[in-house]
């Protein structure tokens, strides 16, 4: 294997994600995975459940993460890495306890996790590392895991959406095109959380809000036109006491067509594939209240399989191997954003309802 791809002391990938049902039977239980140990009512369990029923009961996450293993696959096999690559969930099947010990079995000692998600927060980063704390304690010989950094502001991930924004601007009438608003959008967090994200604090926002700038530019760069941006958040799940991050991408469209705008392109920055926050949130609810609006809408996709996006999983493995062999490399990242760190500290995105150990902390 050339040096420049030598990806040794990793024998392994595994990608974690959130998980999701596959089945009318799986959707109560998933939920109740989900929400377990923060007393959401089951009438609201109910409810949700119902956003699954116009799909057939199932969520697309897990065929999108058998679609990205694949891609990821090739991706590695076409630059000379031939190492395998596994997946876990956190709330549904293949959990992540199963994947590890998948791992033990076929001999693999180190591996390094890709996250399905880009952002620091706690249900984005720490809650990860926690399903892996466990995952990894449950069996005396696992193999080791370090989580790859998170890649926000790495230039693959910027350029998959720079690309299908332009692809959903162009959807729109010519007459529209140069005055539609961008709204990215993300999932809503506590705002105590957000305020906890990263090691300084609010990280999730900040971060976000650099991700839409990055696109917006990349948009400017390549239509010559600089469309007004703002974020907005979706899929807020918790008591109406609890403050959330805000505005809701619907109140949001109802602002801006009083302010007379007539097209909007929503940029999900917040989400890696089409799954159910994306395809029920954006792609019904918010359709619906553009709809009632007059506004013309369109959603541009997410990363998915796109392979600009595909190809920062074996970035970050080749950059991270070095890391731990002690060789120098060159770290990708958007414009001057420096690139996040390796390792979390034990205070980063805290777990503000109970203190539970979690991996990728120094000296693990």
């Amino acid at each position: 294997m050339p040096a420049e791809t030598s990806i040794d002391p990793y024998d392994a990938i595994l990608l974690v994600s959130f998980g999701g049902p596959e089945r009318p039977a799986d959707v109560l239980p998933f939920l109740e995975n989900v929400t377990r140990g923060r007393g959401v009512p089951r009438e609201r369990l109910v409810a949700v459940a119902e956003h699954y029923d116009a799909f057939g009961g199932q969520s697309p996450i897990n065929d999108q993460c058998r679609a990205l293993v694949r891609a990821v696959e090739a991706d590695l096999g076409e630059h000379g890495i031939d190492i395998p690559v596994y997946w876990g969930n956190r709330n549904w099947d293949p959990y992540l306890t199963d994947a590890v010990e998948r791992m033990r079995r076929d001999g693999i000692c180190r591996a390094a996790a890709f996250v399905t998600s880009a952002y620091s927060s706690y249900s984005g980063c720490r809650q990860y590392r926690e399903n892996l704390y466990d995952a990894v304690a449950a069996m005396s010989d696992a193999p080791r895991v370090d989580k790859l950094r998170h890649y926000f502001n790495h230039p693959g991930f910027v350029a998959a959406f720079v690309e299908t924004a332009c692809e959903a601007l162009a959807e729109l009438s010519h007459a529209l095109q140069s005055q539609a608003r961008l709204v990215f959008v993300t999932h809503s967090i506590p705002t105590a959380m957000a305020g906890g994200s990263g090691p300084d604090g609010d990280a999730y926002v900040d971060q976000h809000r650099f991700v839409a700038e990055s696109v917006a530019h990349g948009v400017r760069e390549r239509t010559g036109v600089a469309h007004i941006f703002e974020l907005a958040y979706c899929s807020r799940s918790g008591p109406p006491a609890m403050p959330w991050l805000e505005p809701d991408v619907n109140d949001h469209l109802e602002r801006l067509a009083g302010d007379g705008v007539e097209a909007v392109v929503v940029v999900p920055i917040g989400f890696v594939s089409d799954h159910m926050e994306v395809i029920y949130d954006l792609d019904t609810e918010a359709a619906a209240t553009a709809e009632r609006l007059r506004l013309a809408y369109r959603r541009a996709s997410t990363p998915g399989v796109h392979p600009a996006f595909v190809s920062v999983a074996r970035d970050l493995l080749v950059e991270r191997a070095a890391v731990e062999s002690g060789r120098t490399v060159e770290r990708a990242t958007v414009g001057s954003s420096p690139p996040s760190w390796d390792v979390c500290q034990p205070d980063c995105c805290p777990n503000l309802r109970e203190k539970r150990p979690a991996l990728c902390e120094p000296d693990q």
